[in-house]
């Protein structure tokens, strides 16, 4: 259970970095209030895709063929990330509005993933990869 939790953190932390990376990308290039909306889907979605490889095969060791039921599995791992997103982004914006600074921003980024993954580690585990036993 220990190597599950560190390797969960670790993909937490790496999903994260590579969130925060492309919204400063984004950010360089678009600093206004539009900005500000695309950095934060274009990290979400950037960090959504790294996780769901990681959490897929080295979390939930799903073994799941094809691409249809690879997709079904995608969806609902995306839909069980609606809910923590929208804190994340609540969280995250929050900061933003409350400090006007890019690491208020990045802080109040932080603090809405630690709680999302969190919650979003028992969804997924429940509904998303119920079906294969845990493996550590």
């Amino acid at each position: 259970m220990f190597q599950l939790i560190v390797r969960y953190v670790l993909f937490a932390v790496t999903a994260t970095l590579a969130n925060l990376l492309m919204q400063r990308a984004v950010l360089a290039i678009l600093s206004d209030g539009l900005g500000f909306a695309v950095a934060i889907v274009a990290g979400t979605s950037t960090g959504l895709i790294i996780k769901y490889a990681l959490d897929n095969r080295w979390i939930f060791f799903d073994k799941t063929d094809g691409v249809a039921a690879g997709s079904r599995k995608f969806g609902l791992y995306t839909l069980t990330g609606v809910a923590t997103t929208l804190a994340f982004w609540a969280t995250e914006t929050a900061f933003w509005l409350t400090w006007n600074t890019a690491q208020a921003r990045e802080l109040g980024a932080l603090v809405g993933l630690a709680i999302g993954y969190c919650i979003k580690y028992n969804l997924d585990r429940k509904f998303v990869f119920a079906s294969r036993r845990m493996e550590a």
